[in-house]
């Protein structure tokens, strides 16, 4: 947020935080929520290297579109384990998720 901005915000009487802040976060939490972010978004880069459409990386999974779909989405029903499988059937190296751990 530009400074001029936040400085009209506090003027304002409102206070400025972040996501963690709002959401009561712990730092253990946070984590791994940035974790599972940053995974989905590895599963996406991977997908799209590979020229895979979600349909061709669903048939590898054995699984839907849609649910790739909610992967790709961030879905609050995917569980860290799906996408990590489901980044190793993208075709992703291990340099590949060594880079999406160290992006958390």
């Amino acid at each position: 947020m530009k400074t001029n901005k936040l400085e009209r915000i506090k003027a304002a009487g409102w206070e400025v935080g972040n996501a963690e802040d709002f959401l009561q976060l712990s730092d253990e939490e946070s984590l791994l929520l940035a974790l599972k972010l940053s995974l989905i978004s590895a599963v996406k880069k991977s997908r799209i290297k590979r020229k895979l459409s979600q349909i061709d990386l669903a048939k590898r999974m054995k699984s839907s579109q849609s649910r790739i779909a909610k992967i790709e989405a961030g879905d609050a029903s995917v569980s860290l384990d799906l996408i990590v499988r489901t980044l190793i059937a993208s075709g992703a190296t291990t340099r590949d998720i060594q880079v999406a751990f160290k992006a958390s």
